[in-house]
């Protein structure tokens, strides 16, 4: 591998966090809070990774724009209120996660970022709360367009300089590797996240963590 620097994104929830627990409860809070019945497991984790008002407008198409706009709110609220009660329990790494992103952030060509559908106030307590200072560019829902729009990725690499043939899009869900296809990138689809990976259509595919950094090594060898 050359010394030109390589950027590695990361989604959040599903890739990085196991946040299927805090993302369930605080959906079902918001459907019952409004009288009305929550959508099932399945179909909460089917919207992970879009924004807050993409996703409520995919679970409850019938409903207005007013009362969409209402359970986002409740949405965030309940969000937020149950992080701060249990910390960094509330969205646990997964196995490996963090010893991974040490590894990767020891070689020095390796850029690290992330990219996520949540709101940068949550990815930030999200960070703080497991100590992940590794991060050079953090790309949220507040500032772009929902995935699978590429915006995220281009301001990654435009805040960073790095070009699209030396950037991947790591992620569990269609939304993440389109995201990253639309961009240019080289896409990985983890295979412990929401979506079923082999609809993903990524360039390749991790079972593990473990797996990753030889992996990355693989695609930039030349």
């Amino acid at each position: 591998m050359s010394n030109e620097l390589r950027l590695i994104l990361f989604d959040v929830d599903g890739t990085l966090a196991d946040s299927q627990g805090a993302i369930t409860s605080a959906m079902t809070a918001a459907f019952e809070g409004a009288g009305l019945e929550p959508p099932t497991q399945a179909a909460i984790l089917s919207i992970v990774g879009l924004s807050l008002p993409q996703a409520m407008a995919t679970l409850a198409p019938d409903l207005d724009e007013t009362v969409q706009a209402t359970l986002v709110a409740v949405y965030k609220s309940a969000y937020k209120s149950a992080r701060l009660a249990a910390g960094a329990g509330h969205s646990p790494l997964y196995p490996g996660a963090a010893e991974v992103l040490a590894e990767l952030n020891a070689v020095p060509e390796y850029l690290l970022g992330v990219a996520t559908g949540k709101s940068q106030r949550g990815l930030d307590a999200l960070i703080a709360a497991h100590d992940l200072n590794c991060f050079v560019t953090r790309q949220s829902a507040d500032h772009h367009p929902s995935k699978p729009h590429p915006s995220m990725v281009l301001q990654a690499m435009a805040d960073t300089g790095v070009a699209p043939e030396h950037t991947v899009m790591i992620g569990d869900t269609s939304f993440d590797i389109d995201m990253g296809r639309a961009a240019g990138v080289h896409t990985i689809a983890v295979n412990w996240g929401f979506h079923p990976t082999e609809r993903l259509g990524a360039d390749h595919i991790v079972r593990s963590f473990a797996e990753l950094a030889p992996l990355l090594q693989d695609i930039w060898k030349a």
